[in-house]
Protein backbone atom coordinates (compact mmCIF):
# COMPACT_ATOMS: atom_id res chain seq x y z
CA UNK A 1 0.00 0.00 0.00
CA UNK A 2 1.91 3.00 -0.71
CA UNK A 3 0.05 6.42 -0.25
CA UNK A 4 0.98 10.35 0.64
CA UNK A 5 3.39 11.81 2.75
CA UNK A 6 0.98 13.74 4.76
CA UNK A 7 -2.69 14.21 5.14
CA UNK A 8 -5.26 15.89 7.05
CA UNK A 9 -8.43 15.18 8.95
CA UNK A 10 -11.10 17.08 9.75
CA UNK A 11 -13.49 16.27 12.70
CA UNK A 12 -14.79 16.06 15.92
CA UNK A 13 -13.72 14.47 19.31
CA UNK A 14 -16.61 13.06 21.47
CA UNK A 15 -16.76 11.49 24.85
CA UNK A 16 -19.68 9.69 26.27
CA UNK A 17 -19.42 8.72 29.72
CA UNK A 18 -22.42 5.66 30.92
CA UNK A 19 -21.62 4.96 33.92
CA UNK A 20 -22.01 5.55 37.10
CA UNK A 21 -23.53 8.54 35.71
CA UNK A 22 -24.11 9.74 32.16
CA UNK A 23 -21.85 12.84 31.08
CA UNK A 24 -21.14 13.76 27.56
CA UNK A 25 -18.80 16.68 25.30
CA UNK A 26 -17.72 16.89 21.61
CA UNK A 27 -15.63 19.68 20.03
CA UNK A 28 -13.91 20.11 16.44
CA UNK A 29 -10.43 18.96 16.01
CA UNK A 30 -7.99 18.42 13.13
CA UNK A 31 -5.34 15.38 12.90
CA UNK A 32 -2.64 14.53 10.67
CA UNK A 33 -1.69 11.30 9.35
CA UNK A 34 2.00 11.15 8.78
CA UNK A 35 4.54 8.41 7.03
CA UNK A 36 7.22 8.27 9.99
CA UNK A 37 9.94 7.57 7.05
CA UNK A 38 8.93 10.49 4.77
CA UNK A 39 8.61 13.45 7.32
CA UNK A 40 10.81 15.84 5.47
CA UNK A 41 8.59 15.26 2.15
CA UNK A 42 5.21 16.31 4.12
CA UNK A 43 7.19 19.59 5.24
CA UNK A 44 7.52 19.84 1.63
CA UNK A 45 4.02 19.65 0.65
CA UNK A 46 3.07 23.27 2.38
CA UNK A 47 4.78 26.07 4.15
CA UNK A 48 2.88 26.30 6.87
CA UNK A 49 3.86 22.52 8.04
CA UNK A 50 7.29 22.00 9.43
CA UNK A 51 9.21 19.15 11.14
CA UNK A 52 11.02 18.72 14.54
CA UNK A 53 11.35 23.15 14.03
CA UNK A 54 9.03 26.13 14.69
CA UNK A 55 6.06 26.31 12.38
CA UNK A 56 2.82 27.11 12.50
CA UNK A 57 2.15 23.76 12.38
CA UNK A 58 4.41 21.36 13.06
CA UNK A 59 5.70 17.66 14.00
CA UNK A 60 8.50 17.09 16.69
CA UNK A 61 9.31 13.38 17.10
CA UNK A 62 10.54 14.40 20.46
CA UNK A 63 6.50 14.37 21.39
CA UNK A 64 6.04 10.69 20.42
CA UNK A 65 7.93 7.24 21.25
CA UNK A 66 11.21 7.71 23.19
CA UNK A 67 10.58 11.05 23.79
CA UNK A 68 14.06 12.44 23.09
CA UNK A 69 13.94 13.42 19.29
CA UNK A 70 14.97 10.12 17.76
CA UNK A 71 13.83 8.30 14.99
CA UNK A 72 10.30 6.77 15.79
CA UNK A 73 10.92 3.55 13.72
CA UNK A 74 13.11 1.78 16.17
CA UNK A 75 11.14 2.61 18.93
CA UNK A 76 7.50 1.59 17.25
CA UNK A 77 9.13 -1.48 15.98
CA UNK A 78 10.69 -2.31 19.72
CA UNK A 79 7.01 -1.86 21.18
CA UNK A 80 5.37 -4.67 18.14
CA UNK A 81 8.49 -6.76 19.09
CA UNK A 82 8.07 -6.86 22.82
CA UNK A 83 4.59 -7.18 22.51
CA UNK A 84 5.73 -10.61 20.71
CA UNK A 85 3.85 -9.86 17.47
CA UNK A 86 6.02 -11.21 14.51
CA UNK A 87 5.48 -8.78 11.94
CA UNK A 88 8.52 -7.97 9.13
CA UNK A 89 10.68 -5.14 9.70
CA UNK A 90 10.41 -2.16 7.31
CA UNK A 91 6.64 -2.18 6.84
CA UNK A 92 5.13 0.90 6.49
CA UNK A 93 4.45 2.89 9.71
CA UNK A 94 1.98 6.04 9.80
CA UNK A 95 0.96 7.82 12.94
CA UNK A 96 -2.33 9.64 13.38
CA UNK A 97 -2.04 12.65 15.64
CA UNK A 98 -2.68 16.05 16.31
CA UNK A 99 0.15 18.82 14.80
CA UNK A 100 1.77 21.12 17.39
CA UNK A 101 -0.09 24.28 16.45
CA UNK A 102 1.74 27.91 17.44
CA UNK A 103 4.34 25.27 18.67
CA UNK A 104 2.07 23.25 21.44
CA UNK A 105 0.37 20.46 21.23
CA UNK A 106 -1.30 17.56 23.48
CA UNK A 107 -2.20 14.30 22.18
CA UNK A 108 -4.15 12.26 24.94
CA UNK A 109 -3.69 9.53 22.29
CA UNK A 110 -1.54 8.75 19.30
CA UNK A 111 -2.17 5.60 16.60
CA UNK A 112 0.67 4.22 14.69
CA UNK A 113 -0.51 2.07 11.72
CA UNK A 114 1.63 -0.22 10.89
CA UNK A 115 2.35 -2.64 7.40
CA UNK A 116 1.48 -1.95 3.85
CA UNK A 117 -2.50 -3.25 3.76
CA UNK A 118 -5.56 -1.70 4.16
CA UNK A 119 -5.53 -4.30 6.93
CA UNK A 120 -2.27 -3.49 9.22
CA UNK A 121 -0.31 -5.58 10.41
CA UNK A 122 0.04 -4.46 14.19
CA UNK A 123 -1.35 -1.30 16.02
CA UNK A 124 0.68 0.75 18.74
CA UNK A 125 -1.80 2.77 21.05
CA UNK A 126 -0.03 5.33 22.02
CA UNK A 127 -1.23 7.05 25.59
CA UNK A 128 -0.55 10.28 27.31
CA UNK A 129 -1.84 11.36 30.78
CA UNK A 130 -1.85 15.24 32.19
CA UNK A 131 0.89 14.03 34.51
CA UNK A 132 3.59 13.81 31.89
CA UNK A 133 3.42 10.15 31.16
CA UNK A 134 2.54 7.96 28.36
CA UNK A 135 2.25 4.04 27.95
CA UNK A 136 1.97 2.39 24.65
CA UNK A 137 -0.47 -0.74 23.88
CA UNK A 138 0.95 -2.77 20.94
CA UNK A 139 -1.36 -5.22 19.24
CA UNK A 140 -1.80 -7.21 16.24
CA UNK A 141 -4.41 -6.86 13.89
CA UNK A 142 -7.09 -9.73 12.47
CA UNK A 143 -9.83 -7.79 10.33
CA UNK A 144 -12.14 -8.55 7.68
CA UNK A 145 -13.89 -5.67 4.97
CA UNK A 146 -11.73 -2.97 6.71
CA UNK A 147 -12.61 -3.09 10.09
CA UNK A 148 -10.14 -3.67 12.92
CA UNK A 149 -11.64 -4.29 16.23
CA UNK A 150 -9.33 -5.34 19.33
CA UNK A 151 -9.36 -5.26 23.08
CA UNK A 152 -6.75 -4.80 25.74
CA UNK A 153 -6.63 -4.63 29.47
CA UNK A 154 -6.62 -1.00 30.52
CA UNK A 155 -2.83 -0.74 32.56
CA UNK A 156 -2.02 2.80 32.72
CA UNK A 157 -3.90 5.21 35.06
CA UNK A 158 -5.18 8.65 32.57
CA UNK A 159 -7.98 10.03 34.56
CA UNK A 160 -9.04 10.21 38.37
CA UNK A 161 -12.36 9.55 37.45
CA UNK A 162 -11.89 6.38 35.22
CA UNK A 163 -10.79 2.85 37.24
CA UNK A 164 -8.67 0.42 36.57
CA UNK A 165 -9.20 -3.01 35.80
CA UNK A 166 -11.37 -2.14 33.03
CA UNK A 167 -11.18 -3.12 29.46
CA UNK A 168 -10.44 -1.17 26.03
CA UNK A 169 -12.09 -2.20 23.19
CA UNK A 170 -10.95 -0.83 20.19
CA UNK A 171 -12.94 -0.58 16.65
CA UNK A 172 -11.34 1.42 13.30
CA UNK A 173 -10.65 1.38 9.96
CA UNK A 174 -7.17 2.26 8.59
CA UNK A 175 -7.73 6.29 7.22
CA UNK A 176 -8.81 6.82 3.79
CA UNK A 177 -11.08 9.18 2.90
CA UNK A 178 -12.49 9.36 6.00
CA UNK A 179 -11.14 8.92 9.69
CA UNK A 180 -12.94 6.84 12.44
CA UNK A 181 -12.13 5.35 15.66
CA UNK A 182 -14.37 4.17 18.15
CA UNK A 183 -12.94 3.23 21.85
CA UNK A 184 -15.29 1.77 24.67
CA UNK A 185 -13.79 1.59 28.09
CA UNK A 186 -15.86 -0.97 30.31
CA UNK A 187 -15.91 -4.13 32.58
CA UNK A 188 -18.23 -7.14 32.93
CA UNK A 189 -21.60 -5.05 33.22
CA UNK A 190 -20.31 -3.01 29.80
CA UNK A 191 -19.01 0.25 28.86
CA UNK A 192 -18.24 2.94 31.34
CA UNK A 193 -17.05 5.43 28.85
CA UNK A 194 -17.48 5.90 25.05
CA UNK A 195 -14.93 8.12 22.80
CA UNK A 196 -14.89 8.62 19.12
CA UNK A 197 -12.75 10.59 16.71
CA UNK A 198 -14.17 11.23 13.49
CA UNK A 199 -13.43 13.26 10.47
CA UNK A 200 -12.93 13.74 6.86
CA UNK A 201 -9.93 14.15 4.45
CA UNK A 202 -8.88 17.64 3.21
CA UNK A 203 -6.12 17.58 0.67
CA UNK A 204 -2.76 18.09 2.65
CA UNK A 205 -2.01 22.18 0.98
CA UNK A 206 -1.66 25.52 1.84
CA UNK A 207 -5.12 26.46 1.61
CA UNK A 208 -6.57 23.70 3.74
CA UNK A 209 -4.46 23.57 6.53
CA UNK A 210 -4.49 27.70 6.37
CA UNK A 211 -8.27 26.73 6.91
CA UNK A 212 -7.62 24.32 9.81
CA UNK A 213 -5.45 26.98 11.37
CA UNK A 214 -8.32 29.95 11.57
CA UNK A 215 -10.92 27.45 11.84
CA UNK A 216 -9.59 25.81 15.42
CA UNK A 217 -6.69 28.76 16.37
CA UNK A 218 -6.27 27.24 19.99
CA UNK A 219 -7.03 23.50 19.58
CA UNK A 220 -4.35 22.65 21.64
CA UNK A 221 -5.38 24.92 24.67
CA UNK A 222 -9.10 23.48 24.34
CA UNK A 223 -7.87 20.25 24.15
CA UNK A 224 -6.01 20.61 27.46
CA UNK A 225 -8.79 22.99 28.76
CA UNK A 226 -11.51 20.64 27.76
CA UNK A 227 -9.77 18.18 29.70
CA UNK A 228 -9.88 19.68 32.91
CA UNK A 229 -13.35 21.88 32.64
CA UNK A 230 -14.59 17.76 31.95
CA UNK A 231 -13.01 16.72 35.17
CA UNK A 232 -14.15 19.78 36.81
CA UNK A 233 -17.83 18.51 35.66
CA UNK A 234 -17.64 15.20 36.88
CA UNK A 235 -16.06 15.59 40.43
CA UNK A 236 -19.05 18.66 40.86
CA UNK A 237 -21.84 16.25 39.86
CA UNK A 238 -19.91 14.10 42.59
CA UNK A 239 -18.20 10.99 40.30
CA UNK A 240 -16.12 8.61 42.13
CA UNK A 241 -12.56 9.72 42.66
CA UNK A 242 -9.77 7.10 41.64
CA UNK A 243 -6.22 8.25 42.85
CA UNK A 244 -3.25 8.01 40.84
CA UNK A 245 -1.41 4.85 41.70
CA UNK A 246 1.94 5.92 43.95
CA UNK A 247 3.83 3.80 40.92
CA UNK A 248 2.68 4.76 37.68
CA UNK A 249 2.34 1.17 35.43
CA UNK A 250 4.74 3.18 32.63
CA UNK A 251 6.57 6.31 33.28
CA UNK A 252 8.23 6.66 30.13
CA UNK A 253 8.32 3.88 26.75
Amino acid sequence: MSGPAARLFVGRVFHGRHRPLRHAFGYRVFSVLLDIDRLDEAARRSCLFAINRFGVLSFHERDHGARDGSPLRPWVEAQVANAGIGIPRGQRIEILCFPRLWSFVFNPLSIYFIGDGEIPAAIVYEVKNTFGEQHAYALSVDGENGLIEQETAKTFHVSPFMQMGLRYRFRLRRPDDALAVAIDAGDGDGPVLTARLTGRERAFDDRNLAAAVLGHPLMTLKVVAAIHWQALRLWLKGAPFFRKPAVAEDLRP
